[in-house]
Parts: C-alpha cells; sequence; structure tokens
C-alpha cells in the first residue's frame, strides 16, 4: 500500500499563518460573502451572482478599453489591439453568461422580482461607462447616477474624454487621412451623428488596406468588438423576453420594446456602413 499523496514533499507551501495565502490574495472573504438574496427563492442566487459577475468582467473590459484609447491616441496601435482583442473575449464572456441565466424560467423569477423593486440593469453604470468609452453618448442618461456624486463624477469625466473611436479618428487624420476638421473638432460629450464624408474616409482604407495597414487593423478591431457588444444586446433582450416576456422592467423602461430599440443603436456606424459601398 502506498502513502497518500503529500504536496510538501514536492514543495507545495502548506502553512500560511501571517503569510499570503490564494485567498487573501483574491480577497475571496468579501466577494463570496457579497451575495446576499432577500427571499428563499432558489434562483435569486443565480439572478445576483450572474449579475455581479458580470459586472466584473465590464470593469475589465473598461480597463482594458481606456488603457487602448490611451495608446491610441499616443499613436502607440499594436500593444492596444491586443487590448482591443482581450475585449472582445471579455464581451465572449458576457455573452456565455445569458446562457445560465436563461435556465431560469419565468416562474422562477416571478418568485423573487418583487425584491429587486426599483433595480435594474439599465442603472449600471459600468454598462453605461462602456457605452461613453465606445462613443455612445448622451448626456440624459447621467440622471439614473444624479443620487452617487462619486459614480456621477466618473461618468461626466469621461464625456470630457475623447471616446475610442474619436481617438481611431485623430489617429486617420495623424497618418494623412482627410478626416473632416469639424468632426475633429465637435463637441465630443455629444450623441454622435453619422457623416458620409467619415465613410467615405474609412472607404478609402479598406480599398487600399496595404497602405493602411495600421488603420485597417484598427477598424476591424472596432468591428469585432462591437459585433459581440451587439450580440451582448441582442442576448440580453432574447433572455428578457423569454423570462417575463413584454412586461415593463423593474427600473421603468419598456422592457423588451426598449431592448430591442438599442439593437439598432451602432458604435461606429461608418465603419459598418462603408461595407455596402466597398
Amino acid at each position: 500500500m502506498t502513502d497518500p499523496f503529500d504536496p510538501a514533499r514536492d514543495g507545495a507551501q502548506m502553512s500560511f499563518d501571517g503569510r499570503m495565502s490564494y485567498s487573501d490574495y483574491l480577497a475571496l472573504d468579501q466577494i463570496l460573502t457579497a451575495h446576499r438574496p432577500l427571499g428563499s427563492a432558489h434562483d435569486e442566487m443565480l439572478f445576483i451572482i450572474q449579475h455581479q459577475t458580470s459586472e466584473l468582467w465590464m470593469k475589465l473590459a473598461l480597463h482594458e478599453l481606456s488603457s487602448a484609447r490611451d495608446l491610441i491616441l499616443q499613436g502607440s496601435l499594436r500593444p492596444a489591439f491586443k487590448m482591443l482583442a482581450r475585449v472582445s473575449r471579455i464581451m465572449e464572456q458576457l455573452n456565455a453568461a445569458w446562457d445560465v441565466l436563461r435556465t431560469m424560467t419565468p416562474s422562477d423569477y416571478t418568485a423573487f422580482r418583487d425584491s429587486l423593486g426599483q433595480s435594474s440593469g439599465f442603472q449600471s453604470w459600468q454598462y453605461r461607462l462602456i457605452e461613453f468609452v465606445a462613443g455612445n453618448r448622451n448626456p440624459a442618461l447621467l440622471r439614473p447616477h444624479e443620487h452617487r456624486p462619486d459614480i456621477l463624477a466618473k461618468l461626466t469625466d469621461e464625456l470630457a474624454r475623447p471616446s475610442i473611436y474619436d481617438a481611431a479618428l485623430r489617429h486617420l487624420a495623424r497618418s494623412g487621412l482627410p478626416v473632416p476638421p469639424e468632426i475633429l473638432a465637435r463637441d465630443i460629450a455629444s450623441p454622435w451623428i453619422t457623416s458620409e464624408a467619415l465613410t467615405a474616409v474609412w472607404h478609402r482604407v479598406y480599398a487600399a488596406p496595404e497602405s493602411h495597414w495600421e488603420a485597417y487593423e484598427l477598424a476591424e478591431k472596432l468591428v469585432d468588438f462591437e459585433d459581440y457588444f451587439r450580440r451582448w444586446r441582442f442576448n440580453h433582450a432574447t433572455t428578457v423576453e423569454r423570462v417575463i416576456g413584454f412586461k415593463r422592467g423593474t427600473g421603468g423602461t419598456a422592457g423588451v420594446s426598449y431592448l430591442r430599440r438599442m439593437l439598432d443603436v451602432e458604435l461606429f456606424p461608418e465603419l459598418w456602413h462603408l461595407r455596402t459601398i466597398l
């Protein structure tokens, strides 16, 4: 009979009194006690954890998007490409989370929906910040966060920065491409207005990618991100319809009807429109 395997014989650390452990480094005590269902319904734990983990992935997406934007503004595109590719993989994780939530039936959700009160994913400030960073900016959407001056400041500060799309357009201009001056000088806090002249600039990049390779690759990285972002929105709408039908959302939105309208919102419209004329 062989002796039971003892990892210590291979050098594994087994004593952590006064030393950094896995749980310490990851602050697992705080994370694993952050789920506090308000009722006894079995699926409330699923609902809470799915949304909490999604917020963690959004935090990482914001970390990558913000750094990628800074690098693009500095003209360092290659490391930015890696970060943008990572954001697309993060969006895959966010999309996969809907598959787990869809195991919850309408009856399961009804058992605890009243516990949500007026809370709603519509109020996710990190989701709103991702949209602002990407360039989908609407100052009216600051209002749900006015009760939290710290969060309102984060969102307001973001509106004063160029979006990642603005950063991409500045790169085009630095590269000698004829980005319309009025676009470069526009109010960056205001909603984006689609520009046919800008579509023509991107068309020039796609018509001769070998002459504009960095701009071409940057465009495709942005399209990848929006592709996954659109899938996230679609999965959100489909999951909500599957679970609550066409009821109004807990936060007062029109529910599925509102989410379907959001499917038509384009983050980088000119990058999609050029495909029709290429």
